[in-house]
């Protein structure tokens, strides 16, 4: 958590806020410590901030074993592709897109390193930073069928919306 702490530190005083939902956000509570620290990694990953990655990644690092880290660096790129994607046919609405197959590659949603329920939910909490209605509604539908409940849902993706703000206040120094 030193890395954290330090990376709290730099966030602007105008961001204050942030700074404390930081800490707030990891500390144990309804999430294992696998799903906390698997959305937290592949949320910073996300934002594309690299101290804020940095610094998540080593914190992760002493909490979780290295499927986790895998996970959600797995998480962040195929949702980052999935998203464009999904969004994409969601947005124009066209029955001719939504029949066609989406032909790209997504194995690692099938057979993810860790638990399957748990690389649902961080793949929500990517889905939702990115911005993808459909694979947000998806990965919840997932997460709830695999016997997680809302509040986990809603845990993730508190650390997602932190993770994106305390990137843009650390962006905006």
């Amino acid at each position: 958590m030193e890395t954290i702490l330090a990376l709290k530190a730099e966030i602007p005083a105008p961001a204050r806020d942030l700074a404390l939902n930081l800490t707030a956000v990891l500390e144990p509570g309804t999430l294992s410590p696998a799903q906390r620290w698997g959305v937290a990694l592949a949320c910073a990953i996300t934002t594309g901030s690299a101290p804020l990655k940095d610094a998540v990644r080593a914190a992760a690092s002493a909490e979780v074993g290295p499927e986790v880290l895998e996970d959600a660096q797995a998480a962040a790129a195929l949702m980052a592709m999935n998203n464009v994607f999904y969004r994409f046919r969601h947005f124009v609405g066209k029955p001719g897109y939504s029949q066609r197959p989406a032909r790209l590659r997504m194995n690692r949603l099938v057979r993810p390193a860790g638990s399957k329920a748990d690389f649902e939910l961080i793949c929500l909490a990517v889905s939702t930073i990115n911005g993808c209605e459909v694979c947000v509604r998806s990965h919840e539908e997932a997460v709830l069928a695999a016997a997680l409940t809302e509040d986990h849902v809603l845990d993730a993706v508190r650390i997602a919306a932190t993770m994106r703000g305390v990137a843009v206040a650390l962006d905006a120094r």
